[in-house]
Order: structure tokens, then sequence, then C-alpha cells
């Protein structure tokens, strides 16, 4: 039997303003904005290439804003994704790989390339370099 990860609730304060984050600084197309009743709205995004989309909303979780870490996207190219969202705004960190310690700035070897960023409520994510999306990367 397969598992798919299909959706992660992201929870957040305001959801106007972490749409337009989502959708406009990390370019996540969105898929749905439906409040069908009172005290309920659900705003999903799914960002390009992606099996698995991002749910904000109201009424969705119980987790507090910005308690969610380790949120991760994966791309083929680690120095492009940097450019494209500090471009866009996002304070990202500088790339960085783990040295055995904790992350030193610098790229590293295969899988082991990373930067990072929080939407404005703070929660964490991290972009990976993966080498198996370079190699399915026309070009």
């Amino acid at each position: 039997m397969d598992w798919k990860l299909e959706v992660v609730v992201v929870p957040v304060s305001d959801v106007d303003r972490a749409k337009a984050f989502y959708a406009e600084q990390l370019g996540f197309p969105v898929d749905v904005d439906s409040s069908p009743s009172p005290g309920f709205r659900v705003v999903q995004m799914t960002p390009q290439g992606s099996g698995c989309s991002v749910t904000i909303g109201t009424g969705l979780t119980k987790m507090a804003p910005g308690s969610l870490e380790g949120l991760q996207l994966c791309v083929a190219d680690i120095e492009a994704a940097h450019a494209e969202l500090a471009e866009r705004g996002v304070a990202v960190s500088p790339i960085q790989h783990h040295d055995g310690t904790g992350f030193v700035d610098g790229k590293g070897e295969d899988w082991n390339s990373f930067f990072f960023f929080r939407d404005p409520d703070g929660n964490g994510w991290a972009v990976q370099e993966s080498p198996t999306m370079r190699a399915a990367t026309p070009g």
C-alpha cells in the first residue's frame, strides 16, 4: 500500500499575510481559498513540482502560530533557489552545510547544501539541494 503525504498544515496568525508570503514571495500557486463557514477558512498552496501542499487557514489546527519547525523543500540548484527567494524579498540564511559538528557557511557535497528561512509567524523552513532532482532536471 502506498502512503503519500499530501498536505502539511502550517499554523499562522494572519491568513492573508501568510497567503501573501507563500504565494507572492515563495511563489507557491494557490489551489484553494475557501471559507465555507464562519470561523473556518482553508488556503491550500502547492509548490511547483511538489506532490505535497501547504495549507494555512482558520480553524484548521490547535498548533500555535510559528511553532512548526523542520519543513523542508528540495531543489535541483541551491544557488538558483537561494537567489530567487532573496530577489523576492525572503530573508534567507547563507548557503550552509553540516560539517559533523554543526552548520557552517558554504556549499557541501551531495545532500549537504542547505539554506533556511522563516515565514512571517516564525515557522522554520529548510531548502536542501537534491542530486536526484538535478538528475531529473532537463538541460
